[in-house]
C-alpha cells in the first residue's frame, strides 16, 4: 500500500461540479495513495467543492509529497510561493488557457498511473525575490515564479524609471512600466510586451519594459547573479503600482527602490510527459499549431 500523501487543489470556477478531481482522485487512491482535498484560495464560497471535506492547506502541507492543481497557470502561480517554502513539488492539471506550466491537459489524466513507482522527474523553477525599501526600511516583501511587474494605475499615464544593476545604471524608462521575469515568466506577460521567449530551466532574468517611448530598447537578458534597483523618477503624484505573480497591488512612492533578485527558493514542478518546451510553445503559440485545430 502506498502511503504517500498527495494534495488535490481544485480552482471550483474551473472544475466545475469537482468532476476532473474526482477522476484524478480515483485513479491515485487505486493506486494506493492517500488523498485530501484543499482549497488553492482564501475565503471560497460555501459549497464550491461540493461534498468534499476541505482540509486547510498550510496544515496539510506539512506532511505532503505532492500537490495536484487542477485549472489554469494563475492557480499556480498562486500556490508557487506557499509550496516552494515547504518544498513541495506541484503538478498541472490545464483548465485554464494556454497552460505552459501545467504539466498536463484535462484530458490526460491517466497518465497520473506514472506516479505509482514514485520515479518521476522534477524541474526546479527559479523564482524571484522582490522587495521595496522606504526610507530606509523594508516595507514590502514578496517571492515570485513568474515577475515583478511595475506598471502605471487606472488611468494611463507615462512612468520615468531609473534601473540599475549592482548599482551601476542599466536603462531609463518612459513608457507604461517595465516587467522583470524569470524564465518561466517570459512566456507570459513580458512575452504580450515583446520580450523573448526563454527556456523555463535556464537561470537569466528578463528586463521588459511595456510600451516604452524610447524604441532603441527592447529587453535585457541578465545573468541571476545580478541585484536590480528600480527607482521611479519625475512621476509626481502618479499613482504607480508593483505587482509580484499578479498579487494584489502595492502602491509606490516617489523615493522608494524596488529590489529584485533571483531567491534561493525554487517552485519544484513534477514532470510525467516526455515532451519538451519547444514542442510545447509550437503546439500552443505558432501557427499551425494547438491553437490553429479545428
Amino acid at each position: 500500500m502506498n502511503q504517500k500523501k498527495i494534495i488535490l487543489c481544485p480552482n471550483p470556477s474551473r472544475d466545475r461540479g469537482m468532476e476532473t478531481t474526482r477522476r484524478a482522485e480515483a485513479i491515485l487512491r487505486e493506486l494506493g495513495f492517500r488523498t485530501v482535498v484543499c482549497s488553492p484560495f482564501r475565503d471560497q464560497k460555501e459549497g464550491a467543492f461540493g461534498d468534499y471535506d476541505v482540509r486547510p492547506l498550510p496544515q496539510e502541507l506539512r506532511s505532503a509529497d505532492l500537490l495536484i492543481t487542477f485549472g489554469g497557470d494563475g492557480t499556480i502561480l498562486h500556490l508557487a510561493k506557499l509550496v516552494a517554502l515547504h518544498k513541495i513539488p506541484v503538478l498541472g492539471i490545464n483548465m485554464g488557457g494556454l497552460g505552459f506550466i501545467a504539466e498536463l491537459e484535462a484530458g490526460e489524466l491517466e497518465a497520473l498511473r506514472r506516479l505509482k513507482d514514485w520515479d518521476f522527474v522534477t524541474e526546479e523553477r527559479m523564482m524571484l525575490d522582490v522587495s521595496v525599501i522606504r526610507e530606509g526600511k523594508q516595507v514590502y516583501t514578496n517571492l515570485g515564479l513568474n515577475d515583478a511587474v511595475i506598471r502605471e494605475g487606472p488611468i494611463s499615464h507615462v512612468i520615468h524609471l531609473k534601473i540599475s544593476s549592482d548599482g551601476r545604471h542599466l536603462a531609463d524608462i518612459a513608457g507604461d512600466g517595465v516587467i522583470v521575469a524569470t524564465p518561466t515568466g517570459s512566456t507570459a506577460y513580458s512575452l504580450s510586451a515583446g520580450g523573448p521567449v526563454v527556456e523555463p530551466v535556464a537561470q537569466t532574468m528578463v528586463v521588459c519594459p511595456i510600451c516604452i517611448h524610447n524604441m532603441r530598447f527592447s529587453s535585457y537578458v541578465l545573468s541571476p547573479e545580478h541585484t536590480l534597483t528600480i527607482e521611479l523618477e519625475r512621476n509626481g503624484r502618479k499613482p504607480v503600482y508593483l505587482f509580484v505573480d499578479e498579487s494584489r497591488a502595492f502602491a509606490l512612492r516617489s523615493d522608494d527602490q524596488v529590489l529584485v533578485r533571483r531567491s534561493k527558493y525554487v517552485t519544484k514542478l513534477a514532470r510525467l510527459s516526455e515532451r519538451s518546451f519547444c514542442e510545447i510553445f509550437a503546439q500552443k503559440m505558432l501557427p499551425g499549431g494547438f491553437n490553429d485545430e479545428k
